[in-house]
Protein backbone atom coordinates (compact mmCIF):
# COMPACT_ATOMS: atom_id res chain seq x y z
CA UNK A 1 0.00 0.00 0.00
CA UNK A 2 1.11 3.54 -0.83
CA UNK A 3 0.22 5.17 2.49
CA UNK A 4 -0.03 8.94 2.79
CA UNK A 5 1.44 10.73 5.81
CA UNK A 6 -1.07 11.38 8.56
CA UNK A 7 -2.14 14.75 7.17
CA UNK A 8 -5.61 16.02 8.07
CA UNK A 9 -8.38 14.30 6.13
CA UNK A 10 -11.93 15.61 6.06
CA UNK A 11 -14.73 13.09 5.60
CA UNK A 12 -18.19 14.33 4.66
CA UNK A 13 -21.09 11.92 5.21
CA UNK A 14 -24.12 12.38 2.93
CA UNK A 15 -27.46 10.80 3.90
CA UNK A 16 -30.62 10.94 1.75
CA UNK A 17 -33.82 10.82 3.81
CA UNK A 18 -37.50 10.18 3.08
CA UNK A 19 -40.09 9.75 5.84
CA UNK A 20 -37.80 7.82 8.19
CA UNK A 21 -37.17 10.10 11.19
CA UNK A 22 -36.73 7.31 13.74
CA UNK A 23 -34.31 5.43 11.52
CA UNK A 24 -32.43 8.64 10.76
CA UNK A 25 -32.03 9.29 14.49
CA UNK A 26 -30.56 5.82 14.92
CA UNK A 27 -28.22 6.35 11.96
CA UNK A 28 -26.96 9.69 13.26
CA UNK A 29 -26.46 8.23 16.73
CA UNK A 30 -24.32 5.45 15.27
CA UNK A 31 -22.13 8.02 13.49
CA UNK A 32 -21.72 10.08 16.64
CA UNK A 33 -20.73 6.98 18.62
CA UNK A 34 -18.19 5.86 16.03
CA UNK A 35 -14.48 5.42 16.63
CA UNK A 36 -13.72 8.05 13.99
CA UNK A 37 -16.37 10.80 13.95
CA UNK A 38 -17.33 12.44 10.65
CA UNK A 39 -16.07 15.94 9.95
CA UNK A 40 -19.37 16.88 8.36
CA UNK A 41 -22.81 15.26 8.14
CA UNK A 42 -25.27 16.39 5.49
CA UNK A 43 -28.84 15.06 5.53
CA UNK A 44 -30.82 15.71 2.35
CA UNK A 45 -34.56 15.32 2.69
CA UNK A 46 -36.21 14.06 -0.49
CA UNK A 47 -39.83 15.05 -0.01
CA UNK A 48 -40.86 13.87 3.44
CA UNK A 49 -44.25 14.75 4.84
CA UNK A 50 -42.32 16.59 7.56
CA UNK A 51 -38.70 17.72 7.44
CA UNK A 52 -36.57 15.93 10.08
CA UNK A 53 -35.53 19.23 11.65
CA UNK A 54 -35.97 18.04 15.22
CA UNK A 55 -33.91 14.91 14.63
CA UNK A 56 -31.07 16.79 12.96
CA UNK A 57 -31.07 19.41 15.71
CA UNK A 58 -30.33 16.64 18.23
CA UNK A 59 -27.02 16.00 16.45
CA UNK A 60 -25.75 19.48 15.71
CA UNK A 61 -23.99 20.59 13.61
CA UNK A 62 -25.77 18.31 11.10
CA UNK A 63 -26.63 20.20 7.90
CA UNK A 64 -30.19 19.63 6.67
CA UNK A 65 -31.02 20.32 3.02
CA UNK A 66 -34.18 19.76 0.97
CA UNK A 67 -34.29 18.23 -2.51
CA UNK A 68 -37.91 18.30 -3.77
CA UNK A 69 -37.15 16.34 -6.94
CA UNK A 70 -37.73 12.63 -6.27
CA UNK A 71 -34.79 10.26 -6.23
CA UNK A 72 -32.02 9.41 -3.77
CA UNK A 73 -29.39 10.07 -6.44
CA UNK A 74 -30.60 13.65 -6.82
CA UNK A 75 -30.62 14.05 -3.04
CA UNK A 76 -27.03 12.85 -2.84
CA UNK A 77 -26.02 15.27 -5.61
CA UNK A 78 -27.34 18.21 -3.61
CA UNK A 79 -25.50 17.05 -0.51
CA UNK A 80 -22.26 16.58 -2.43
CA UNK A 81 -22.55 20.08 -3.85
CA UNK A 82 -22.45 21.41 -0.27
CA UNK A 83 -19.81 18.98 1.04
CA UNK A 84 -16.33 20.25 1.91
CA UNK A 85 -14.61 16.93 2.58
CA UNK A 86 -11.70 15.38 0.73
CA UNK A 87 -13.60 12.10 1.06
CA UNK A 88 -17.32 11.47 0.54
CA UNK A 89 -19.01 8.70 2.53
CA UNK A 90 -22.56 7.60 1.77
CA UNK A 91 -24.96 5.78 4.04
CA UNK A 92 -28.75 5.46 3.93
CA UNK A 93 -31.01 6.94 6.60
CA UNK A 94 -32.25 3.51 7.70
CA UNK A 95 -28.75 2.06 8.12
CA UNK A 96 -26.57 1.78 11.22
CA UNK A 97 -22.85 2.47 10.89
CA UNK A 98 -20.50 -0.01 12.52
CA UNK A 99 -18.40 1.74 15.20
CA UNK A 100 -15.31 1.34 12.99
CA UNK A 101 -16.99 2.44 9.74
CA UNK A 102 -15.25 5.77 9.17
CA UNK A 103 -12.05 4.63 10.91
CA UNK A 104 -11.74 1.86 8.31
CA UNK A 105 -12.67 4.31 5.53
CA UNK A 106 -9.92 6.71 6.56
CA UNK A 107 -7.32 3.94 6.76
CA UNK A 108 -8.23 2.82 3.25
CA UNK A 109 -8.12 6.34 1.85
CA UNK A 110 -4.63 6.90 3.25
CA UNK A 111 -3.55 4.69 0.36
CA UNK A 112 -3.26 7.09 -2.58
CA UNK A 113 -4.08 4.31 -5.05
CA UNK A 114 -7.53 3.71 -3.53
CA UNK A 115 -10.25 5.56 -5.44
CA UNK A 116 -13.65 4.11 -4.55
CA UNK A 117 -14.54 1.54 -1.91
CA UNK A 118 -17.69 -0.46 -1.30
CA UNK A 119 -18.35 -2.10 2.01
CA UNK A 120 -20.09 -4.98 3.68
CA UNK A 121 -23.83 -4.51 4.25
CA UNK A 122 -25.24 -6.87 6.85
CA UNK A 123 -28.80 -7.32 8.05
CA UNK A 124 -29.69 -5.68 11.36
CA UNK A 125 -31.81 -8.17 13.28
CA UNK A 126 -34.64 -7.23 15.63
CA UNK A 127 -34.02 -10.47 17.55
CA UNK A 128 -30.83 -12.33 16.56
CA UNK A 129 -32.16 -15.46 18.26
CA UNK A 130 -35.31 -15.61 16.15
CA UNK A 131 -35.09 -14.19 12.65
CA UNK A 132 -38.12 -13.20 10.65
CA UNK A 133 -38.61 -14.78 7.23
CA UNK A 134 -37.50 -11.60 5.49
CA UNK A 135 -34.43 -11.27 7.72
CA UNK A 136 -33.42 -14.84 6.87
CA UNK A 137 -33.97 -14.30 3.15
CA UNK A 138 -32.19 -10.95 2.92
CA UNK A 139 -29.26 -12.22 4.99
CA UNK A 140 -28.52 -14.65 2.15
CA UNK A 141 -29.64 -12.77 -0.95
CA UNK A 142 -29.59 -9.01 -0.32
CA UNK A 143 -26.81 -6.42 -0.34
CA UNK A 144 -24.07 -8.70 -1.70
CA UNK A 145 -21.72 -5.85 -2.53
CA UNK A 146 -18.78 -8.18 -3.05
CA UNK A 147 -20.63 -9.85 -5.91
CA UNK A 148 -21.90 -6.59 -7.38
CA UNK A 149 -18.37 -5.22 -7.53
CA UNK A 150 -16.80 -8.38 -8.93
CA UNK A 151 -19.51 -9.25 -11.45
CA UNK A 152 -21.24 -6.00 -12.40
CA UNK A 153 -18.78 -3.19 -11.69
CA UNK A 154 -20.77 -1.23 -9.12
CA UNK A 155 -21.56 -1.13 -5.43
CA UNK A 156 -24.54 0.10 -3.44
CA UNK A 157 -24.72 3.68 -2.26
CA UNK A 158 -25.80 2.60 1.23
CA UNK A 159 -22.13 1.89 2.01
CA UNK A 160 -19.95 3.75 -0.45
CA UNK A 161 -16.82 5.86 0.05
CA UNK A 162 -14.91 7.80 -2.60
CA UNK A 163 -12.55 10.68 -3.06
CA UNK A 164 -14.37 13.92 -3.87
CA UNK A 165 -12.01 14.38 -6.81
CA UNK A 166 -13.27 11.11 -8.30
CA UNK A 167 -16.88 12.27 -8.09
CA UNK A 168 -15.98 15.52 -9.81
CA UNK A 169 -14.58 13.57 -12.76
CA UNK A 170 -17.23 10.83 -12.98
CA UNK A 171 -20.17 13.20 -12.55
CA UNK A 172 -23.48 13.21 -10.75
CA UNK A 173 -25.89 10.44 -9.86
CA UNK A 174 -28.89 10.16 -12.14
CA UNK A 175 -32.57 10.19 -11.18
CA UNK A 176 -35.29 7.58 -10.92
CA UNK A 177 -35.15 6.58 -14.57
CA UNK A 178 -32.21 4.27 -13.80
CA UNK A 179 -30.80 2.31 -10.88
CA UNK A 180 -28.57 5.23 -9.94
CA UNK A 181 -25.98 3.30 -7.92
CA UNK A 182 -25.47 0.73 -10.66
CA UNK A 183 -25.35 3.36 -13.42
CA UNK A 184 -22.87 5.57 -11.55
CA UNK A 185 -20.61 2.67 -10.58
CA UNK A 186 -20.52 1.25 -14.08
CA UNK A 187 -19.83 4.71 -15.48
CA UNK A 188 -16.92 5.06 -13.06
CA UNK A 189 -15.45 1.66 -13.87
CA UNK A 190 -15.94 2.37 -17.57
CA UNK A 191 -13.71 5.42 -17.10
CA UNK A 192 -11.01 3.24 -15.55
CA UNK A 193 -11.68 3.78 -11.86
CA UNK A 194 -11.41 0.75 -9.58
CA UNK A 195 -14.01 -0.06 -6.93
CA UNK A 196 -12.43 -2.02 -4.09
CA UNK A 197 -14.48 -4.24 -1.80
CA UNK A 198 -13.55 -3.79 1.89
CA UNK A 199 -15.24 -6.41 4.12
CA UNK A 200 -14.36 -4.52 7.31
CA UNK A 201 -16.23 -1.42 6.11
CA UNK A 202 -19.55 -2.44 7.65
CA UNK A 203 -23.00 -0.95 7.89
CA UNK A 204 -26.16 -2.70 9.05
CA UNK A 205 -29.40 -2.47 7.10
CA UNK A 206 -32.75 -3.61 8.49
CA UNK A 207 -34.60 -6.21 6.49
CA UNK A 208 -37.67 -4.94 4.74
CA UNK A 209 -40.64 -4.85 7.06
CA UNK A 210 -43.10 -6.60 4.75
CA UNK A 211 -43.33 -8.67 1.63
CA UNK A 212 -45.02 -5.68 -0.02
CA UNK A 213 -41.84 -3.66 0.53
CA UNK A 214 -39.78 -6.43 -1.06
CA UNK A 215 -42.15 -6.45 -4.03
CA UNK A 216 -41.76 -2.66 -4.34
CA UNK A 217 -37.98 -3.03 -4.43
CA UNK A 218 -38.20 -5.52 -7.29
CA UNK A 219 -40.79 -3.42 -9.12
CA UNK A 220 -38.26 -0.59 -9.30
CA UNK A 221 -35.44 -2.91 -10.36
CA UNK A 222 -37.53 -4.58 -13.07
CA UNK A 223 -38.72 -1.21 -14.37
CA UNK A 224 -35.10 -0.09 -14.72
CA UNK A 225 -34.09 -3.36 -16.38
CA UNK A 226 -37.03 -3.31 -18.79
CA UNK A 227 -36.01 0.14 -19.98
CA UNK A 228 -32.71 -1.34 -21.15
CA UNK A 229 -34.21 -4.43 -22.81
CA UNK A 230 -36.12 -3.96 -26.05
CA UNK A 231 -36.40 -5.28 -29.58
CA UNK A 232 -37.17 -8.81 -30.71
CA UNK A 233 -34.03 -10.37 -29.21
CA UNK A 234 -34.37 -8.40 -25.99
CA UNK A 235 -38.01 -9.44 -25.60
CA UNK A 236 -37.11 -13.07 -26.20
CA UNK A 237 -34.40 -12.98 -23.54
CA UNK A 238 -36.79 -11.22 -21.16
CA UNK A 239 -39.45 -13.89 -21.64
CA UNK A 240 -37.01 -16.77 -21.21
CA UNK A 241 -35.65 -15.23 -18.00
CA UNK A 242 -39.18 -14.81 -16.64
CA UNK A 243 -39.92 -18.48 -17.32
CA UNK A 244 -36.64 -19.62 -15.77
CA UNK A 245 -37.37 -17.72 -12.56
CA UNK A 246 -40.24 -20.05 -11.71
CA UNK A 247 -37.97 -23.06 -11.19
CA UNK A 248 -34.82 -21.17 -10.21
CA UNK A 249 -35.29 -21.45 -6.41
CA UNK A 250 -34.36 -25.13 -6.61
CA UNK A 251 -30.92 -24.18 -7.94
CA UNK A 252 -30.38 -21.96 -4.89
CA UNK A 253 -30.81 -24.74 -2.33
CA UNK A 254 -27.02 -25.36 -2.04
CA UNK A 255 -26.39 -21.65 -1.56
CA UNK A 256 -28.97 -21.41 1.23
CA UNK A 257 -27.71 -24.60 2.86
CA UNK A 258 -24.09 -23.44 2.90
CA UNK A 259 -24.56 -19.74 3.70
CA UNK A 260 -22.54 -18.50 6.67
CA UNK A 261 -24.87 -15.54 7.11
CA UNK A 262 -27.63 -17.57 8.77
CA UNK A 263 -27.68 -20.61 11.02
CA UNK A 264 -30.19 -23.37 11.68
CA UNK A 265 -32.66 -25.36 9.60
CA UNK A 266 -35.56 -23.06 10.53
CA UNK A 267 -33.84 -19.94 9.17
CA UNK A 268 -32.77 -21.71 6.00
CA UNK A 269 -36.32 -22.95 5.41
CA UNK A 270 -37.65 -19.41 5.93
CA UNK A 271 -35.13 -18.03 3.43
CA UNK A 272 -36.17 -20.61 0.84
CA UNK A 273 -39.86 -19.85 1.36
CA UNK A 274 -39.42 -16.13 0.71
CA UNK A 275 -37.14 -16.85 -2.24
CA UNK A 276 -39.83 -18.98 -3.90
CA UNK A 277 -42.49 -16.33 -3.37
CA UNK A 278 -40.46 -13.39 -4.63
CA UNK A 279 -39.17 -15.17 -7.72
CA UNK A 280 -42.69 -16.21 -8.65
CA UNK A 281 -43.74 -12.58 -8.21
CA UNK A 282 -40.84 -11.38 -10.35
CA UNK A 283 -41.80 -13.83 -13.11
CA UNK A 284 -45.38 -12.55 -13.03
CA UNK A 285 -44.30 -8.90 -13.13
CA UNK A 286 -41.86 -9.57 -15.98
CA UNK A 287 -44.69 -11.17 -17.94
CA UNK A 288 -46.83 -8.07 -17.36
CA UNK A 289 -44.05 -5.79 -18.55
CA UNK A 290 -43.52 -7.97 -21.60
CA UNK A 291 -47.24 -7.73 -22.35
CA UNK A 292 -47.08 -3.95 -22.39
CA UNK A 293 -47.19 -2.60 -18.81
CA UNK A 294 -45.56 0.84 -18.69
CA UNK A 295 -42.34 0.67 -16.59
CA UNK A 296 -42.91 4.31 -15.59
CA UNK A 297 -45.99 3.22 -13.64
CA UNK A 298 -43.74 1.25 -11.29
CA UNK A 299 -41.18 4.05 -11.01
CA UNK A 300 -43.87 6.59 -10.13
CA UNK A 301 -44.64 4.52 -7.03
CA UNK A 302 -41.08 5.08 -5.74
CA UNK A 303 -41.98 7.32 -2.84
CA UNK A 304 -45.12 5.46 -1.74
CA UNK A 305 -43.30 2.74 0.20
CA UNK A 306 -39.83 1.47 0.96
CA UNK A 307 -38.20 4.56 -0.46
CA UNK A 308 -34.70 3.46 0.46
Amino acid sequence: MNIQPLAPMRISVVIPHLNQPDQLRRCLASLRAGRRPPDEVIVVDNGSVRLPETVCAEFEPVILLHQPLAGPGLARNLGIAQARGDVLAFIDADCIADPDWLWVAERQMRDKTVQIIGGNVRIAYDDPNRLTALEAYESVFAYRMDRYIAREGFTGTGNLVMRSSVFEKVGVFRGLEVAEDREWGQRATGMGYVISYVPDLIVFHPARASFAALRAKWDRQLAHDRGQCGGTWGNLKWGLKAAALILSPLAEVPRIASSERIKGLRNRALAFGVLGRIRLYRAMRMAQLLAGMDPDYLLQRWNLSDAQ
